[in-house]
């Protein structure tokens, strides 16, 4: 039986441009760095970086990472103000910001849980939604 998410591994094609977003601009604890690749953390969530050539989705497949509803504005601006490209507008409810890192991979930073989404969808449903 699964556990849960145990890493994740990005392709990026400049080492360099990739740590300084996670690092420093996401906040993402750096473990470890070699000639290809970098080990990060995010609370419990190990973060891998992996000299590839990245091929992003052109679908809405994504990474959500969690925020609180007091640091989000303060990050939103920051990745405004340094040139982080959006890939979406928000349109449900809570704060999220749809960006894309320096490879093309689409990233929301997102305030909310799953309990919250599905008390707003019981309200709000999409079209055949059921509860289990």
């Amino acid at each position: 039986m699964l556990n849960g998410l145990n890493h994740i591994t990005m392709a990026v094609n400049d080492l360099d441009k990739s740590f300084a977003f996670y690092v420093d601009l996401l906040g993402m604890k750096p473990h470890a760095r070699w000639n290809k690749g970098a080990y990060l953390s995010l609370g419990k969530l190990w973060f891998c970086l992996s000299c590839d050539e990245p091929i992003p989705n052109q679908d809405y497949t994504h990474i959500a990472f969690d925020i609180s509803a007091s640091n989000f504005p303060k990050l939103k601006s920051q990745l405004m103000s340094a040139g982080i490209k959006q890939w979406k507008q928000n349109k449900s409810e809570g704060d999220s910001l749809y960006i894309l890192d320096p490879n093309g991979h689409k990233l929301e930073l997102h305030v909310g849980n799953l309990a919250m989404r599905l008390e707003f969808l019981k309200a709000n449903p999409y079209d055949g939604f059921h509860l289990y």
